[in-house]
């Protein structure tokens, strides 16, 4: 066997054994590529990458299979982090180490001479990962607020609550879609790509990589821009059903072919003898590359599914199961209530059991949320990208601002303004995590996973109490009012809707 079919072999051995292992997590990636349009470009990345590998071969020639067992220990590092979030259920972690773990393997069983001419195609794979959705909601203020801003410029009235505004003849709103995620992900993928095979200098990828990550985004902001005046100016005759789409995704393409165009004017093409040129031949002597020099590597690899699987065989034997959501007893002179209008509820899933209940004192209206989550598996989570007070593409209420609400006695509340329709609304949330009321994403998936490494049940639940009315004060004395006679009541209904069940 030629070493270059040796190379090659030993690259698909590496990825059919990775992925054999982590099958569930590179099915999930597979599963994202197929079915979202914002990473659908992950089915391209592992043609390239294997492009882009025979792309080099003939920088492979005299170059030989030297395994470096030292990678053995990131191999580890990236497949704790895998075990981490499968233990949290925090998919976009163990989709990150999951690249890690064979981009590592790579290197470990190639050796860093071999791998060092494979570098761009081996880290190429990192454009595999479906992550980038955390930046929507950040991307979206800044698109509302570009836009907007711009508006007014132009001489356009605007009112604006949030990322809803109204100019005279309509309203908009800037949704997951406006946002530019997609514009940047696939703009920063081919900008990559297009840098590496059109400069030879680091200074001048780098800067056009940079290049693609801001003009997309500028770009995005003068789409939503461009939408929203030829909507004013046509009196929303045009712009505002599918040629919305139309128009923005043509400005976009119009906008990454000139930025392809200008890079093009310095080029850099690559001298065919410096493509053609091996690198400098090493003789290893006696020392074969065989079996047992990857051993170890092979054991990194299967280290974390191995472990995960032992903990949930254990975990096998006491499943947690959440208790059923008790009542909410409230003293005088509160009683439960119908329904007030416009009715809200939190956008929660894949939990065991959810509460809503209202709740009078005859002159104010409150609402109790409750969702419980026990036995966590992906799609059943508490803390998940789908689940939210309120999610960015709610067409019926939206999100003002947030901040620190006040003490429950077992932690701070997260309050959060909303407004409707016709009435504005405060809310009090947390998520209820061992005996802690927290409101960070962050700490909650800590706090998770510090107690499935203990031994403890993942039983935990999400509270939200609110009020709406026409004003912020008025929905804010609502709110009070319910606390001052039933704060440790709703605390403690939470902490039992979280407890595990009796058996």
């Amino acid at each position: 066997m030629s070493p270059l079919v040796q190379v090659f072999s030993a690259i698909s051995a590496i990825l059919v054994w990775v992925i054999a292992w982590y099958f569930g997590t590179a099915q999930e990636v597979s599963s994202i590529w197929w079915r979202s349009d914002t990473f659908a470009h992950g089915l391209l990345v592992l043609p390239i990458s294997g492009w882009l590998a025979w792309r080099s071969k003939d920088r492979l020639v005299g170059l030989s299979i030297q395994p470096a067992l030292v990678m053995a220990l990131p191999i580890l590092a990236a497949g704790f982090g895998w075990l981490l979030g499968e233990l949290a259920s925090v998919a976009s972690v163990t989709h990150v180490a999951l690249a890690f773990v064979l981009i590592f393997s790579l290197v470990g069983v190639l050796g860093f001479r071999l791998a060092r001419p494979l570098a761009f195609p081996i880290l190429f794979l990192l454009f595999g990962i479906p992550i980038g959705e955390f930046l929507l909601p950040v991307m979206m203020d800044y698109t509302a607020e570009f836009t907007i801003a711009a508006v007014r410029l132009s001489g356009v009235p605007v009112y604006q609550e949030g990322l809803h505004f109204v100019i005279p003849n309509g309203r908009w709103s800037v949704v997951e879609a406006c946002s530019g995620v997609r514009y940047l992900i696939a703009s920063l993928m081919v900008g990559t790509l297009y840098a590496y095979l059109s400069y030879r200098s680091l200074r001048r990828r780098l800067l056009f990589v940079a290049a693609a990550i801001v003009v997309p985004v500028i770009a995005n902001w003068l789409r939503a821009y461009m939408i929203v005046m030829l909507g004013y100016l046509s009196d929303n005759r045009i712009a505002t059903g599918v040629d919305h789409l139309l128009y923005g995704w043509l400005f976009f393409g119009i906008v990454i072919i000139l930025m392809f165009w200008i890079g093009g004017r310095w080029r850099e093409d690559l001298d065919p003898a410096e493509t053609q040129q091996p690198l400098p031949m090493v003789s290893h002597g006696g020392d074969r590359p065989g079996f047992a020099r990857v051993v170890p590597l092979a054991l990194a690899i299967l280290a974390a599914p191995l472990t995960l699987h032992y903990v949930e065989r254990s975990e096998l034997l006491h499943p947690a199961t959440a208790s059923p959501i008790p009542p909410l007893t409230v003293s005088a002179p509160w009683r439960e209530a119908n329904a007030p209008l416009p009715e809200f509820k939190p956008s929660f899933m894949g939990y065991r059991e959810d509460s809503l209940r209202h709740y009078t004192d005859g002159t104010h209206v409150v609402s109790v949320y409750v969702a419980t989550y026990a036995d966590q598996q992906p799609g059943h989570e508490l803390v998940q990208s789908q689940n939210a007070l309120l999610l960015p593409n709610n067409s019926h209420w939206n999100r003002l601002n947030e901040g620190q609400g006040p003490d429950s006695g077992a932690g701070r509340w997260l309050e959060t303004r909303m407004s409707g329709a016709s009435v504005k609304a405060l809310v009090w949330s947390g998520y209820w995590i061992n005996g802690r009321l927290v409101t960070n994403d962050y700490v909650a998936k800590g706090l998770l996973v510090l107690g499935r490494l203990q031994g403890h049940p993942d039983t935990s639940a999400f509270g939200a109490v609110w009020a709406s009315a026409e004003d912020d004060l008025k929905a804010g004395a609502a709110l009070q009012a319910f606390q001052q006679v039933n704060g440790q009541a709703l605390v403690d209904h939470i902490a039992a809707a979280a407890r595990p069940a009796q058996k």
